[in-house]
């Protein structure tokens, strides 16, 4: 029981951190149809900011100003630079992406070094918030549980229940109409990239110190948010919520499994001597999302909740 509640919260945590950052690529594809291959830089870049912002004043003033910079750094990006691109198609799109996650990569490590930063939990949270079957939970992480539920509030609100959601839907199916009715589409592409940017900073705030801030942290999340996006369905923020809920407790859950492949399958004969008996669930934690991801293609092409195929 100790091993399956604590595996279960770890697991809807990493999920909904998961959801903070898929949310933003799926909200940018579902309205602009770009897949953006720098999304995870911008993770990364949210870290950073958070890292410099907290040691030049707190973590609260980097909790609210870091995702904003990041968000500013997006739209500058889309105004200056994808906008530009748009019109030679979406393999101009890609490789502009592309390219940008690598500029952002090289820049990190040119001004932060190569090494991880010191991007601590903040005082106020660094304390056990409960014990339970003798073991202590950080309060960080209810910190994070909550902030990823404010925001995953607010984003449904801001798109269901507000104008300025109405018009940001009806941008997506219909931008030339929306255009004739006075609204600046190309002003509304900016912001939606600029929050979908400010998003994924937001996962990087929160989840740079619940994780690790180093230049390489964009290309071990970056995969695993791709892998979310399909499976949840390109451009449904439903079906990212889905997969990113599990794949958080698929990845918990199999971590904490070390029964090993002869333990499992010894009916069928196969022995823990040899190299794939010796095998445990917890090894193949890192695999499964991949796994899944490929049965989900070929089964369900279009994800979960999507619409749209790949």
């Amino acid at each position: 029981m100790e091993t399956i509640v604590f595996s279960l919260l770890n697991g809807v945590i990493y999920g909904l951190l998961l959801f903070m950052l898929s949310s933003g690529l799926t909200l940018i594809f579902s309205m602009m149809g770009v897949l953006n291959f720098a999304h995870a830089s911008f993770y990364m870049l949210g870290a950073y900011f958070a890292y410099t912002v907290t040691d030049a004043t707190s973590y609260w003033f980097a909790l609210i100003f870091a995702p904003i910079l990041v968000g500013l750094v997006g739209a500058g990006v889309e105004k200056w630079g994808l906008r530009r691109v748009h019109a030679n198609g979406h393999v101009a799109e890609l490789l502009f992406t592309f390219g940008l996650a690598y500029l952002i990569d090289e820049v990190i490590k040119i001004v932060y070094g190569r090494n991880a930063v010191d991007y601590r939990v903040p005082e106020a949270l660094d304390f056990p918030l409960f014990t339970l079957y003798g073991a202590q939970y950080p309060a960080y992480r209810i910190f994070m549980l909550l902030v990823a539920v404010a925001m995953l509030v607010a984003l449904w609100v801001l798109l269901k229940k507000t104008r300025a959601g109405l018009i940001i839907q009806a941008a997506l199916t219909h931008p030339h109409m929306v255009g004739h009715l006075g609204h600046n589409v190309p002003m509304i592409f900016m912001t939606v990239f600029g929050v979908g940017c400010a998003l994924a900073g937001l996962a990087g705030v929160i989840g740079g110190n619940y994780l690790v801030t180093d230049p390489f942290m964009a290309a071990y999340m970056g995969p695993i948010v791709f892998v979310v996006v399909v499976i949840g369905g390109m451009g449904s923020l439903e079906g990212a919520f889905v997969a990113s809920i599990l794949l958080g407790l698929l990845q918990t859950f199999a971590v904490s499994v070390d029964a090993s492949f002869a333990d499992l399958f010894g009916w069928i004969g196969l022995s823990s001597a040899t190299e794939v008996g010796r095998i445990t669930i917890a090894q193949l934690a890192p695999m499964l999302p991949y796994l899944l991801l490929v049965l989900i293609l070929f089964i369900r092409p279009r994800g979960l909740m999507g619409e749209r195929e790949l």
